[in-house]
This record gives C-alpha cells, sequence and structure tokens, in this order.
C-alpha cells in the first residue's frame, strides 16, 4: 500500500516533488495547498486542494507531509505536520533561523519514530556522486582547499518586492536561499568549519537581505574552502574546485530542467607532483540527465520504508548547516551589529 501524502506549498518545488513522487509506487500523493487556490476542496488532476496547508493536515488522512512553502512558514508546517503525527520533507532552507529549528529538534528528541528529512537534493546529482566516492576511496588522498562559486540571475527576484526581499518572511537572502546548497556541500567534502571569515553586501539591491556573501573558512583539520554566493552574477552559476593531495576534482555547471546553469561536468585530475615533468591525467565526465530529485526520493521511501539511515538531509545535518549560515553573517562585524543588535 502507497504512504498518503500532501504537498503544502504548490509552486515549483511543490510541482517538481508532486510530478517526481508519482513515479515511485511507495508514494500517493492525495491532495495539495498553496495560496493561489480560492476555495478549498476543489480538484486538481482528481485531488483534493486546499488554501491553507493546516485544513489540508487536519481535513486529509495523511502518512506524510512535504513542505514546500516559503521560509517563514517552514519551521511552522513541519512542527505541525509532525505533532499530527506524519513523517516530513521539507526543502531548504529548514527555517529563517538557527532558532526557529530547536521546537523540531526536541520534538523529534521525544518522538523517535517520526522521520524528518530535509530537501538538499544536491548531494543527489550524479556529478556529486561521483566526486563524494573519489574523496571516499582515498584514490587522490584527502582534501586540501576548496573554492566555490554559486551565483543566480535576475530569477532570484531581488529586483521585486517579493518575500524573498524582507528579511522577517525570508530570514535571508542569497546565502540562505541558494549558497546554503554550496555550504553544505563543502561540509559534505571537507566536514565542519570552525573558523570563519565573511563580508557581507546588500549595496546592489539596497534590500535587508544579503545580495553577495564572500566567506573564508578552516576546518580544525587544516582545510580551507572560499565560497562566493552572489545574486549579481547575471548569468546562473555553479563550479566547486575541490583541491586534494593527488590530484583534483572541478565540478561545473548543474542538470537542470531549465539548463541555466549549463552542463553537468565533472573534471578529474590526477598528479603525481612527486615527480618533475610529469602531466596531470584528466578525466572529463558529462551527465546527460538530472536525477537528484529521484534519486532523493528513493532515499526518502528507504528510510519510511525500510528505516534507513537518513544520512543526507536529517535534523542534525540542518541545525549545523543553519549553525554556520549564521555564524557566516555574525563573522562580518557590521552586518552582525545591522542586523543582530549586537556590538562589534
Amino acid at each position: 500500500m502507497s504512504l498518503r501524502v500532501g504537498i503544502a506549498g504548490y509552486g515549483i518545488v511543490g510541482k517538481t516533488r508532486h510530478r517526481v513522487l508519482g513515479q515511485h509506487d511507495a508514494f500517493e500523493v492525495v491532495a495539495v495547498s498553496d495560496i493561489t487556490f480560492k476555495e478549498n476542496s476543489t480538484t486538481l488532476q482528481n485531488i483534493n486542494t486546499y488554501s491553507d496547508y493546516k485544513d489540508l493536515i487536519d481535513a486529509e488522512d495523511l502518512d506524510v507531509l512535504f513542505v514546500s512553502l516559503p521560509n517563514k512558514l517552514a519551521s511552522e508546517a513541519t512542527l505541525i505536520g509532525l505533532k499530527k503525527g506524519l513523517h516530513v520533507f521539507c526543502e531548504k532552507p529548514p527555517a529563517r533561523s538557527l532558532e526557529e529549528l530547536y521546537p523540531i529538534r526536541d520534538f523529534l528528541k521525544e518522538n523517535t519514530d517520526l522521520k524528518l528529512m530535509y530537501g538538499f537534493n544536491h548531494r543527489f546529482h550524479a556529478s556529486i556522486i561521483d566526486a563524494i566516492n573519489i574523496i571516499r576511496d582515498g584514490s587522490l588522498g584527502k582534501v586540501v582547499n576548496l573554492r566555490g562559486i554559486y551565483g543566480k540571475s535576475n530569477m532570484i527576484s531581488f529586483n521585486q518586492t517579493d518575500w524573498r526581499t524582507k528579511r522577517s518572511e525570508s530570514g535571508g537572502g542569497i546565502l540562505l536561499d541558494q549558497g546554503i546548497h554550496m555550504l553544505d556541500l563543502m561540509r559534505y567534502f571537507a566536514g565542519d568549519f570552525t573558523s570563519v571569515h565573511s563580508f557581507i553586501s546588500n549595496s546592489f539591491w539596497n534590500f535587508d537581505v544579503e545580495d553577495n556573501a564572500y566567506v573564508m573558512m578552516k576546518s580544525d583539520t587544516g582545510i580551507v574552502a572560499q565560497l562566493m554566493s552572489s545574486a549579481t552574477q547575471w548569468q546562473h552559476t555553479f563550479n566547486l574546485n575541490i583541491t586534494l593531495e593527488k590530484g583534483s576534482l572541478v565540478l561545473g555547471g548543474l542538470r537542470t530542467s531549465s539548463k541555466s546553469y549549463g552542463e553537468e561536468t565533472l573534471r578529474i585530475i590526477s598528479s603525481e607532483a612527486e615527480k618533475l615533468n610529469t602531466k596531470p591525467q584528466v578525466e572529463e565526465r558529462n551527465y546527460d540527465e538530472d536525477i537528484s530529485w529521484d534519486e532523493e526520493i528513493k532515499c526518502f521511501a528507504g528510510v519510511l520504508l525500510n528505516s534507513d539511515n537518513i544520512e543526507n538531509g536529517s535534523i542534525d545535518e540542518a541545525l549545523k548547516i543553519m549553525e554556520l549560515i549564521e555564524t557566516i553573517y555574525k563573522a562580518d562585524p557590521e552586518w552582525k551589529a545591522k542586523y543582530y543588535n549586537e556590538s562589534r
């Protein structure tokens, strides 16, 4: 028997989740909600629709809730779903702030039978899967440093007065909206970072959320990471260079439905640095399909049906990434003083 699913929030991501869930026998989407639905209990593709996600949760006999709502509602809806006895899958970011996750963490400690997974689908891209496998097998040695650029064009909507430009509703700008993915990957490849320096700016769009974040981080083991998260890139950009002891990995582009990030590629560079006058060996891999959404749903199905461990997107991972983002914001003295009511 399929698990009965309700989707709270039916924008681009909610519709994508619906499409992918429909390809898995483990799930059956029975209802969706979105503020654009003017009347409750109208029909869409033979399923019930609601204008308020709370009505969806109250009225439907669900097993699983997918949360694809704006940031200001994400943690609230997640906790309401859990308290209703539902397993929950919530998109990133998990909340507007680290503090908003504490009630969820505390509830899960007392209700260990319920499962919560957060959507960090970049870990499930084919190029990322290959890269983590190479790092884990040790063939190129340990990670030395990482350098990442993740930028959006005007699709970020910072030139419009929508909720993403309002700190009270979004919690943050480009770093929380998109840079969170790159930070998650850097932690995935290199572990936790304990020393952080940053420069956070909103000087271009002049909203109270950042349009650019420049970050330097260092782990206790000496791994250094550099990130530029930008809403003034003008062209969608994804690039991550990982230097290892015996070579490097260069991740370029992401395969998406819009194809706006270019071709998804992985360049594997093997070097024998101890030998003079030797050219590095270079392997190029190209990926023609975005498997991330499907693979992530497969993983969630394994968690619910087979009691698999949540290795990607757990509440612990969510807490760590939100703590890192808060640390980055506060590492800039001017940003900290302006938006956290704390002295420099």
